[in-house]
């Protein structure tokens, strides 16, 4: 494993937002981004430019308001880019590099970066989404159940074929994980990328090298160990795509806290 850091002292305009209580943040960002290539050619997709800044300034800020305590940047292809980027700006949080030899899958990559964390909770992002969520109300969500081993940000959106369904009881507890479904779909909950994840669920990925979240670790929990958090929504944008990554800078700027 590679890991550098990187400390940052960086301020922002706006009054800082509820603390995130020292949560470490992952961050993933070792994909291949081959959807959105034909767009970003040799860039990878955390440093895609959105409104001028790349994508990662735009989630340390948001992060650093929140207060979190550090930043792991899980890193794979394209690494370098990131790495050389990170050299040269002053992060508004500290952030660490972790980077992975070969793809790791997200269950993978979150047990492999998790000697660069030490909070219980964790929580985890996808380096290629954005979405409106209240941190702090969903830290508050994950504790309020001792039993939790995660907590998955949800968004309602008109068509979850796209990403596949989340199926939730009265409680709040995940039923069910749905797949893609081809041809239009229908509105429903789907995983908005934010996950909250305890110390014990964490340690399990960094002995079992499992490869899936959704379709690998998920599944084999005990009932009731998974709940949902059900966010706003209004922000949620995936930008691996050259249509969504079309669309970014008007629905960051119009959701951005």
């Amino acid at each position: 494993m590679e890991m550098s850091s990187r400390g940052g002292a960086g301020t922002t305009a706006k009054q800082p937002m509820p603390a995130l209580a020292g949560t470490d943040v992952i961050v993933l960002a070792g994909g291949l981004g081959s959807r959105i290539r034909v767009v970003l050619g040799d860039r990878p997709k955390i440093l895609a430019p959105v409104a001028g800044r790349p994508f990662l300034d735009h989630l340390l800020r948001v992060l650093a308001r929140y207060r979190a305590r550090k930043v792991v940047l899980s890193l794979g292809h394209l690494a370098d880019r990131v790495t050389a980027y990170l050299a040269g700006v002053s992060p508004a949080l500290p952030v660490e590099t972790v980077i992975e030899d070969t793809p790791l899958g997200t269950a993978g990559a979150i047990g492999f970066a998790r000697g660069a964390v030490t909070s219980d909770p964790v929580l985890v992002l996808n380096g290629d989404t954005w979405v409106e969520i209240d941190f702090v109300a969903m830290l508050a969500a994950h504790c309020r159940w001792p039993d939790t081993l995660a907590t998955i940000a949800c968004v309602r959106v008109p068509d979850a074929g796209r990403f596949g369904r989340v199926e939730l009881d009265d409680d709040g507890v995940l039923s069910r994980f749905c797949e893609k479904e081809p041809g239009p779909g229908t509105p429903g909950l789907v995983n908005a990328g934010a996950y909250l994840l305890s110390a014990k669920l964490m340690d399990d990925l960094a002995r079992d090298h499992a490869r899936s979240l959704e379709r690998d670790v998920f599944p084999r929990l005990e009932p009731g160990a998974i709940r949902g958090f059900v966010a706003d929504g209004r922000g949620f944008i995936d930008i691996g795509t050259p249509e969504s990554y079309a669309l970014a800078a008007t629905v960051m700027a119009a959701t951005k806290p």
